[in-house]
């Protein structure tokens, strides 16, 4: 009986160990897919496309394993990073090529995580994914038609009566920004229904108050620089790319590399999602007034500072806001990312931080 029960025990000390050997092999590969997802796009040897085609592959390896850590990590990029938006989106097409029920599960587990956002009131993380879902259109994963009705939506919440200006304004603000993204693909496949969708915009833009303007004004005049309001201004940059036919120069694509590939892949239709309706708990962000110091003029020789009223202007503001935002409380970690912003060599970039 004794040798028996040594036995016994011998076989479960292996198991146990054969276990823990498992579970910590696991978790280094877990490890070492986070550290390749959340390091794409960084500098290499290797051109991005063929950085992201390798990653594609290898994710779609582990998936039948890793499926929920690879969602999750991949979320959280889509939230976390917002300047790596079209990189994450060209690696979730790729993905969505190879496997169309994974392709569904981001699209889902995405919505969730925009719709969860407006119920926290976590408005930033909001319109990252909403960014996120609508730069999935131009990857071929997510159908045009289902991402305007969306838009629809959120219009339709910011002509809601009695409730706060600044929840209608956010709702606006936040498709007017997604805009840049995805304007050129809307127009070349739903024109006729973006034009509606601007329409709209306007009607709501023409009828809105604006008494806070004075208030926040950083200057008493309007010379040398006007100041404008946040949404006027935005929607005059967005009527200038719209006169540019929708073409911008500044968001990497990525995924143009990889369009014989994408454009084969089965689309998915967004669920209908309806805003949460407002709750007095409820805080949205304030407006502001647009702060200029500098324009074009004020440059000196090299390049030169996008127009106040070009998208671009308005696409490395937000860049540079969020890193600013993201970074604030490490000083050290904040100017290294201003200092390694990746425009800089295309901009006046000191004189585009003061505006």
């Amino acid at each position: 009986m004794s040798r028996r029960r040594a036995h016994d025990d011998d076989d479960g000390y292996e198991r146990a160990y054969r276990k823990r050997r498992r579970v910590s092999e696991n978790q280094e590969i877990e490890d070492r897919l986070e550290s390749l997802i959340l390091r794409v796009g960084e500098k290499s040897t290797s051109s991005l496309e063929s950085n992201l085609e390798g990653l594609a592959s290898v994710l779609e390896a582990d998936l039948s394993t890793f499926r929920a850590k690879i969602l999750r990590i991949l979320t959280d990029c889509a939230i976390r990073m917002p300047e790596k938006c079209t990189i994450y989106t060209t690696l979730v097409g790729l993905l969505n090529a190879k496997n169309f029920n994974f392709g569904g599960e981001f699209v889902e587990y995405m919505v969730k995580t925009f719709k969860e956002s407006l119920k926290t009131c976590k408005w930033d993380a909001a319109r990252y994914a909403l960014r996120f879902l609508a730069d999935l259109v131009n990857c071929h994963v997510i159908s045009a038609t289902s991402l305007l009705q969306l838009l629809d939506n959120m219009i339709d919440t910011a002509n809601e009566d009695n409730v706060p200006q600044v929840r209608r304004d956010w709702y606006v603000f936040a498709i007017l920004s997604t805009l840049p993204w995805v304007g050129r693909e809307l127009y070349e496949k739903k024109e006729k229904a973006l034009e509606h969708l601007l329409v709209q915009i306007e009607v709501f833009l023409n009828k809105r108050t604006k008494k806070h303007h004075n208030a926040l004004r950083v200057w008493a005049v309007d010379t040398p620089h006007p100041q404008e309001e946040y949404l006027d201004c935005l929607w005059s940059q967005i009527r200038k790319l719209r006169q540019d036919n929708w073409a911008e120069k500044h968001i990497p694509r990525p995924y143009l590399a990889f369009d014989s590939i994408l454009c084969e892949a089965l689309q998915h239709n967004l669920p209908s999602i309806l805003p949460p309706p407002h709750h007095d708990s409820y805080q949205y962000p304030m407006p502001w007034v647009v702060f200029r110091l500098f324009d074009y003029t004020d440059c000196p020789e090299g390049p030169i500072l996008p127009g106040a009223h070009s998208i671009e202007r308005f696409l490395i503001e937000e860049h540079l806001h969020s890193i600013i935002e993201m970074y604030h409380m490490e000083r050290k970690d904040c100017a290294a990312h201003l200092l390694n912003f990746p425009y800089k060599l295309k901009i006046p970039s000191s004189t585009a931080l003061w505006r």
